[in-house]
């Protein structure tokens, strides 16, 4: 047996080499501290005790932090018993997600998400009555048992909190260990809201062999911006430091020319006024 702590990050999906579309969850996994060792001889049964996620010593008890210290490490938010693990540890061993290989079984168990006070229709999925020509009958729990106890029999279907239950599931396949990131991806949905504790162990009734996917992988393009490809564009095209441009003549220096070279025309042939000749 063997098994890590760690984070529900989310749902996503990944493709295998053949084609085959995966959907998975994400599992954050930080570094797991053995906080104590339990031995047959001295507690009576064998297991290790990790911690997870560091928790301000200030929100921290004596207890607590005398505990952590043995360990070498801070005090721990999360703390399990593993029993029957395969390998040997000692006080302040770190565990990583590098002790589950691809392709192997395993259970998740997680807390459920909460959801407050429900009926019997979305608790236990029960079904409703006619919902018109005169039914009194809609959504009620129906008829709670025989007349001669005149008591309601335990167990009975009845509105009430759902949610919130430790809730595993079975046969789950690891379809890629991440040990750069620290992060698992999990086959199917686990239970549990995003960020919540889950934890992953090796499988309980496992039958089935370890078949390891090939994911394919994706490589990042590195794209240039506009800017970039219009600059080099210009410089091959052009050169900006040995060509000049001639900026066009505006209107008004055209009209400008114009009555210059009117008024030289004046000044070399002038007109003889003819009042003066008289």
């Amino acid at each position: 047996m063997k098994g890590i702590l760690g984070r529900k990050v989310g749902m996503t999906q990944v493709f295998t080499k053949d084609g085959k579309l995966i959907p998975v969850t994400v599992v954050a996994c930080d570094e797991n501290v053995v906080m104590q060792v339990k031995t047959m001889e001295k507690d009576g049964y064998n297991a290790i005790q990790l911690g997870v996620f560091e928790k301000k010593e200030s929100r921290a008890n004596k207890a607590e932090i005398g505990h952590a210290k043995k360990a070498s490490t801070t005090p721990k938010r999360f703390l399990k018993e593993i029993r029957d693990v395969d390998a040997t540890y000692n006080i302040g061993d770190k565990i990583g997600v590098n002790i589950f290989n691809v392709g192997e079984i395993v259970d998740v168990t997680g807390t459920s998400k909460g959801k407050g006070t429900e009926g019997v229709i979305k608790r236990w999925n029960q079904s409703r009555g006619p919902m018109g020509h005169g039914s009194h009958y809609h959504r009620g729990p129906g008829s709670l048992g025989t007349m001669l106890p005149k008591r309601v029999l335990k167990g009975k279907k009845l509105p009430g909190h759902m949610g919130v239950e430790t809730v595993t599931i079975q046969n789950l396949e690891i379809i890629e260990v991440n040990t750069v990131d620290n992060y698992i991806l999990v086959s199917g949905n686990i239970p549990g809201a995003k960020n919540s504790l889950v934890y992953i162990r090796t499988a309980v009734k496992n039958s089935r062999k370890e078949n390891p996917k090939e994911l394919k992988a994706y490589e990042e393009e590195k794209v240039e911006t506009v800017v970039d490809e219009v600059v080099e564009e210009v410089k091959e095209t052009t050169n900006v430091e040995n060509t000049t441009v001639e900026e066009p003549a505006t209107e008004v220096q055209e009209t400008q020319e114009v009555e210059e070279n009117k008024e030289e025309t004046k000044e070399e042939n002038p007109v003889e006024d003819p009042e003066a000749s008289k």
